[in-house]
């Protein structure tokens, strides 16, 4: 490599400083106005809802808890959900494609690129503004990943937005108790920062490029990139996008729905093994942002013990199978095992913290 390729490879002309500056502007522009009307000020309102009534709405579950697997729950269940989360997954997936054509690849590698600490805790930080579910943040990772940003920056991105999302912790406070959120808060650092670090760790380090002519590499695709017009990248980005994550999210949120009823044995009510079944089923099943409340009321209000709402209360929210599978092409397979063993975990202790303290 030229010793002109390493010097614009770390040190960029000012021309490019300023695009790149307009570029992320603009990324930021477009980002808040989508957040503000799916995300602030519908859930703003909500506030004033949970505070006043001590409820933010029903169960999405099905209330027969009796009932047998079949199509009309998987149908039911699916509109339902998809009610609720249609918009932020019309912008999660709107957001993750143009982190890939708005966002420079040498930027991002150098704010979010390093197999770090540094680079875990600011993308959990970059997650809270947000508070998304974790299939409607997961196009959003997945676009990181494909710039070139860590394990542990997008894994800490995803995982941050359901489980450290302030507007749930506000909902929480006032719907459930201060317990609950402390309990949340807890254990959700431990899952945004110190399971997606040790992900990181895990991972190959072929997957955090550190080496200088890798920085060069990240150069020359900005430059290549960057010779076709701004329309075809975007759409290009955007099909693969949709193509990649919607056929998998609809299947698996039609099957989830259709085994809601099963999945959650509320007769188990309390004790260890009823800890472990639902912090197993939590971290499989998905839910839109905040239902866990809602769900956690109903199945207390059936018998369920403090453990295992515990242990709901921090899986139900943080992966699931559908953002499993969404994320699937872009994470390695044993990273995502490990999240997903790690979130049963943590929900298994935490259940048995909260049946302690709840």
């Amino acid at each position: 490599m030229s010793t002109t390729s390493r010097s614009n490879a770390q040190h960029p002309h000012p021309a490019s400083r300023g695009k790149i500056l307009l570029l992320i502007a603009l990324f930021v522009i477009i980002a808040i106005a989508g957040l503000s009307y799916v995300k602030w000020w519908p859930y703003y309102e909500k506030a004033f809802k949970a505070a006043t009534q001590h409820t933010i709405g029903s169960s999405i579950l099905g209330s027969d808890a009796a009932a047998a697997p079949s199509w009309g729950a998987a149908v039911d269940y699916a509109a339902a959900y998809f009610k609720s989360v249609w918009k932020a997954a019309v912008l999660g997936i709107l957001l993750g494609s143009l982190v890939q054509v708005l966002l420079p690849a040498q930027w991002l590698y150098k704010v979010l690129g390093k197999a770090n600490f540094k680079s875990t805790l600011l993308g959990g930080a970059a997650s809270l503004p947000g508070m998304m579910c974790s299939c409607c943040a997961a196009p959003v990772a997945c676009g990181l990943r494909r710039r070139n940003v860590s394990i542990g920056a997008s894994l800490a991105f995803w995982i941050g937005n359901p489980v450290l999302n302030p507007a749930t912790l506000v909902f929480m406070t006032f719907v459930l108790s201060w317990k609950f959120t402390l309990l949340r808060v807890g254990f959700g650092l431990i899952l945004t920062f110190g399971v997606s670090y040790l992900a990181n760790r895990l991972a190959d380090s072929k997957t955090a490029p550190d080496k200088l002519a890798e920085k060069a590499q990240l150069a020359a695709e900005d430059e290549e990139t960057a010779k076709l017009p701004f329309g075809i990248r975007w759409l290009k980005s955007l099909g693969l996008m949709i193509l990649n994550v919607v056929p998998a999210y609809l299947i698996s949120v039609l099957l989830l729905g259709a085994f809601q009823h099963t999945m959650f044995p509320v007769a188990l009510g309390g004790g260890l093994l009823a800890i472990i079944v639902f912090a197993f089923v939590g971290t499989l099943f998905v839910i839109p942002t905040a239902a866990e409340i809602p769900i956690i009321q109903s199945f207390a209000s059936m018998g369920l013990g403090a453990g295992p709402t515990a242990a709901l209360l921090l899986t139900l929210p943080t992966i699931s199978l559908p953002s499993l599978l969404m994320v699937a092409r872009d994470f390695p397979r044993k990273v995502l095992l490990f999240v997903f063993a790690a979130v049963v975990f943590i929900g298994m202790v935490g259940g048995a913290v909260g049946a302690l303290v709840l």
